[in-house]
């Protein structure tokens, strides 16, 4: 059996995190110069993108969907929250769970946010059918990926 070679092995070229890494930031920043319009960050986007899709749901879950932890997400709702564009509340059952509801303020974001998506995916040089496979394997890593 073959000694692995680990002159090779830490070679940057070689690493599969790194061009995930480099493009995802590089793809994060496209969003910059759009969201900044709206005072958003991008990790604030992607929390409005979940709860546009149907609010009233516990941070737990909002955490799972968007891959965050708490520690990241409380601040984070904290400062939405005293913008005026989202409520946090207790559950009268369960008080460990918080749910995360839109305001009026935070739904009308939808509306200024709509065309975020197509000026972004005309900014990345894929055909249609590169993205999807992209998006595909994206999501089989996630998927596949321990902790």
């Amino acid at each position: 059996m073959n000694e692995p070679n680990f002159d090779e092995m830490l070679k940057l070229e070689n690493q599969l995190c790194f061009p995930l890494y480099a493009a995802a930031r590089q793809v994060v920043s496209l969003y910059t110069p759009y969201l900044k319009e709206l005072g958003l960050t991008y990790t604030q986007y992607i929390v409005f993108l979940v709860l546009w899709e149907g609010d009233g749901i516990p941070v737990g879950e909002l955490g799972r969907r968007l891959y965050l932890d708490n520690g990241t997400l409380t601040p984070l709702l904290k400062k939405l929250e005293s913008a005026g564009y989202l409520t946090r509340a207790r559950d009268k059952d369960d008080e460990r769970v918080v749910t995360v509801t839109l305001t009026e303020s935070g739904q009308a974001l939808k509306e200024k946010a709509k065309d975020i998506p197509l000026k972004i995916g005309s900014c990345i040089k894929l055909k249609e059918e590169e993205a999807q496979g992209l998006y595909i394997l994206l999501y089989q890593l996630l998927k596949g990926v321990e902790k």
